[in-house]
């Protein structure tokens, strides 16, 4: 029998590739997502990304859309007692898996690990290890479509936001910067591919710097 798992959810690229090892892996079923959101904003943390535009992003996975919500200026404990909430959650209907797409960042992933493993939940990373120039082209080639939603400007050009992630931005981009951006350079929203029952429709919106650093791109539901 597969093992459930829980897949955490940014809506972006490298979760998508993570949902996609994991769905062509017969030893797991994924049972759903869960994205961490804030309860202020209702937008995805980080990546900026309305709630509205998530839950249609996995209606058309097929999959639910379980959320996390912490506050605007709420920090890592914060963010732990909701996650252990979670995790407690699941474990008593019986899924004792929970997977990240994290790709190479050591720290991320123990930080995920201890705090998973205090209460007995298991850590999959299907993407650990692989080289991020060969999965930008895997992304590319199996049919996925993504556009970014903030970039750090420290490393990216504001007007990198609200591009098509395509071979024509990897081009672009800047000698040092990761090409799937997990140094934090820039996040992204899938809205097609393989995976997809039908593309998310949405329109882009306003721009906006925070922070004096990250340029972000409002994505508007159509």
């Amino acid at each position: 029998m597969a093992e459930k798992v829980i897949l955490c959810w940014s809506g972006g690229k490298d979760s998508t590739q993570a949902l996609y090892e994991l769905a062509g892996d017969p030893r797991f079923q994924v049972a759903g997502l869960l994205a961490t959101v804030t309860a202020e904003y209702r937008r995805l943390s980080l990546h900026g990304v309305r709630l509205e535009l998530l839950r249609r992003q996995a209606a058309a996975l097929g999959l639910a859309l379980d959320t996390v919500f912490v506050s605007k200026d709420g920090g890592n404990e914060e963010y732990d007692r909701a996650m252990l909430r979670a995790v407690e959650g699941y474990l008593a209907q019986g899924i004792a898996a929970m997977a990240f797409g994290d790709l190479f960042l050591e720290d991320v992933r123990r930080y995920r690990e201890e705090r998973l493993l205090v209460k007995g939940m298991k850590g999959l990373f299907p993407l650990w290890g692989r080289g991020t120039a060969a999965l930008a082209q895997a992304f590319l080639a199996r049919g996925f479509r993504a556009v970014l939603t903030c970039v750090d400007t420290q490393v990216l050009g504001k007007d990198f936001v609200g591009r098509e992630y395509d071979a024509r931005l990897l081009a672009d981009l800047p000698p040092g910067v990761d090409p799937c951006g997990e140094k934090g350079e820039f996040h992204s929203f899938v809205y097609d591919g393989p995976l997809f029952k039908e593309a998310v429709p949405f329109s882009l919106g306003e721009r906006l710097l925070t922070h004096e650093r990250f340029y972000f791109c409002d994505l508007l539901p159509q």
